[in-house]
């Protein structure tokens, strides 16, 4: 007996990836339907995804704000938070059970992939900036052992799709406005021409920022370009052009500096005229062949250039210092990468064997220099140095449709990642700090689902992981000059045990347990001077629950939930940055103890096309540094939206009116971890408004 196609499980390639769909969606029919998604353009069903792995849809990212941040959104699905720090210069805080808290700036920890091309870097370096969510379909988020098959850093993945063109051409226009003078303008052009399927988006973003030197200007382009050669072969050409002239960056605050003015921005930030401007350009092709009715070909090839120009607020007599890099970075980065992926499907019994295998080749080089930071002005050279990393993944991956009631699925990804330092700024006092050093792991992964019902599957995975230090992360020792090329890779053990369960007509619930153990964490040794040293930490622990719950009463009223909770701990003892002791058993900082979102939405028939919405956003607290010295307060806001949408002949008419933190609470947005000056804290704004409309016309 063949088994049902609700549990033929499509491959997983690197990943799982489910949608469970947003209860912000304007239809409210179809709010919880199973969507088939893709996980390297690999359709899998839901439900049968035997992964913790949810997805926020279009109408969802639209209502959410102004499309500019993936914090906007995100807080709908559990296991992840992503923290708008009020600082363009400095990216997003984003964690995955977490994963990635430590960072100061950028994403680390967790793998960024946009239709197909990732946007992390070789060394596991991210950004979430150059994402464009005006032209975004859906956002995956992919947590637990599966994700490990990604390689690097892949405490977990986020992947961005790119919505495709409608079948007749249109053209839409899109303003949103809101508190701090925030503007962002929108066109973009999108349609089918014959056997080509085309989007293009560019938005014009502008913010004088919430708090002192925090204002911000953005560009962004983003086009997607689909070509069905044949009913076997399509070829999709993705391009992303972004620019950020003009970020400034406020630092983060002490406790008394919070507590006295939280829109302030440390002295030496306007002294200094700490920020950044950077412009990053990237294409890539992918292209999918079917060789026959059981195989199939894919493969990507990308290219990018990213140019950033960064002042820090680093004091001038810590720069004058014989192996201080200086207060002005300039970087020149180019990036490139390569995949090949070959899957068939082959009949095994009762079920079917879905076999893969495949290769990514991962290479970026940069030139980067630094020069004292004179009040603002770029004096004299301090750094001058080439860096390249180079990573090299092979992985293959069965999944087996055993019978109706059991599948299963197991993999093994063997990446090798080597870094180079060539420097060129040898003087008195400052040797040739030139460098190598290489990672390897092989990391197998297994899973078992066991379909009780067609409206229940409960699943368990185990698997292991690999975090590699990234350049930033190696570029200083403790003692001297020259690269920390001593730093181990952090190696981690992910278990999950996960339920998902039809609870009634139109009611859908994802429930997961997951345990983390790794051994040598990476954590700060020392942060001072503009210098941030690592060191490894020996073992630490991460567990807790995840839940999200998603209802359509009626057709009027839907509910939606996300709850999560993370115990993430030191499990040995280690000296400090400061020196002390920390003790077994303290928080990691920057984790988040616990999250909640919660939405109710009413959409009345009397009034078709009209959405109002009340939100509910818990957050936890959070350590700021090791030894566990201080820490946020939690915190639970309130937010409330109203849109609307008209259709007019070929006109399309959309509206919405966003109220954030409507108690006008004081909060802790988000902690700069083990701070060497105690500006732990970065504050959040109170209250905040937005508008936007879009316009769309059909040919």
């Amino acid at each position: 007996m063949n088994p049902r196609p609700t549990f033929a499980l499509r491959r997983l390639n690197a990943a799982l990836l489910i949608a469970l769909t947003s209860a912000s969606a304007a239809h409210a029919q179809t709010t919880l339907q199973e969507v088939v998604v893709t996980a390297n353009r690999q359709e899998q069903k839901s439900f049968d995804a035997p992964a913790s792995i949810q997805a926020v849809g279009q109408d969802a990212i639209e209502a959410a704000g102004p499309r500019v941040n993936l914090s906007e959104v995100m807080t709908r699905v559990p296991g992840i938070t992503v923290l708008n720090r009020q600082n363009y210069a400095q990216d997003l805080q984003l964690s995955i059970r977490g994963s990635g808290s430590r960072s100061p700036f950028g994403i680390r920890g967790a793998r960024l992939i946009v239709d197909g091309i990732p946007a992390t870097m070789p060394d596991g370096q991210g950004q979430a900036s150059t994402i464009s969510l005006p032209s975004a379909q859906r956002i995956e988020v992919l947590r637990g052992p599966l994700a490990q098959l990604y390689g690097n850093s892949a405490g977990g993945v986020v992947q961005v799709f790119t919505a495709d063109g409608p079948a007749k051409p249109e053209v839409r226009f899109s303003v949103d406005a809101g508190s701090e003078q925030l503007r962002r303008y929108g066109l973009q052009a999108a349609g089918q021409s014959g056997s080509l399927n085309y989007v293009i988006d560019h938005s014009d973003f502008s913010t004088d920022g919430w708090r002192t030197n925090s204002a911000a200007k953005r560009q962004h382009t983003n086009a997607k370009l689909r070509w069905t050669a044949s009913e076997q072969t399509k070829f999709t050409l993705v391009a992303n052009a972004f620019d950020q002239p003009e970020s400034g960056d406020p630092l983060g605050l002490t406790r008394e500096q919070f507590q006295a003015n939280p829109r302030q921005a440390v002295a030496n930030a306007t002294l200094y005229k700490a920020g950044k401007d950077v412009s990053q350009n990237q294409i890539g092709l992918v292209a999918e062949h079917k060789l026959d009715d059981r195989s199939e070909l894919s493969a990507r090839v990308y290219a990018g250039e990213r140019d950033l120009d960064n002042r820090l607020s680093i004091p001038l007599v810590a720069q004058a210092s014989p192996t201080a890099a200086g207060g002005v970075v300039q970087l020149d980065r180019r990036y490139s990468g390569t995949g090949l992926r070959y899957a068939r499907r082959i009949a095994a019994g009762e079920g079917e064997v879905r076999l893969s295998a495949g290769l990514d080749l991962e290479r970026m080089s940069e030139h980067r220099r630094g020069f004292i930071n004179n009040l603002g002005e770029q004096g004299e050279l301090k750094r001058d140095e080439d860096d390249s990393v180079d990573s090299t993944g092979v992985y293959t991956q069965a999944d087996w449709v055993i019978n109706e009631g059991w599948s299963a699925v197991a993999g093994l990804r063997a990446n090798r990642v080597n870094f180079r330092v060539n420097d060129f700024f040898v003087r008195p006092g400052n040797p040739d700090d030139s460098g190598r050093t290489s990672f390897n792991a092989t990391n197998p992964v297994i899973g078992l689902t066991r379909h009780l019902s067609p409206d229940t599957n409960v699943y368990a995975n185990i698997g292991k992981g690999f975090e590699t230090p990234t350049l930033t992360e190696i570029a200083y020792t403790a003692d001297g000059s020259g690269p920390n090329l001593n730093l181990n890779s952090a190696r981690s053990t992910h278990a999950e045990l996960g339920l998902k369960t039809k609870l009634g007509e139109g009611q859908r619930l994802d429930a997961a347990l997951f345990h983390i153990g790794t051994t040598d964490e990476i954590v700060v040794a020392s942060s001072s001077g503009g210098r941030t040293v690592y060191t490894n930490a020996g073992k630490t622990s991460r567990s807790g629950i995840e839940l999200a719950h998603s209802a359509q009463w009626s057709p009027e009223w839907r509910t939606h939930l996300a709850f999560s909770t993370l115990n993430a701990r030191f499990d040995q003892a280690f000296a400090s940055s400061s020196g002390a002791t920390v003790a077994k058993g303290n928080r990691i900082p920057g984790t988040m103890n616990r999250t909640l979102f919660g939405e109710v939405a009413w959409q009345p028939r009397a009034w078709p096309g009209f959405t109002a919405a009340l939100e509910a956003v818990h957050r936890g607290s959070m350590v700021v540094d090791d030894v566990n010295s201080d820490r946020t307060d939690a915190a639970t806001l309130f937010n409330l939206r109203l849109g609307w949408e008209q259709k007019l002949g070929a006109w399309k008419l959309k509206e919405y009116v966003r109220v954030d933190n409507l108690a006008d609470k004081a909060t802790v947005g988000s902690v700069i971890a083990n701070d060497g000056n105690r500006r732990f804290f970065e504050p959040a704004p109170g209250r905040q408004w937005g508008v936007g409309v879009t316009v769309g016309y059909a040919f």
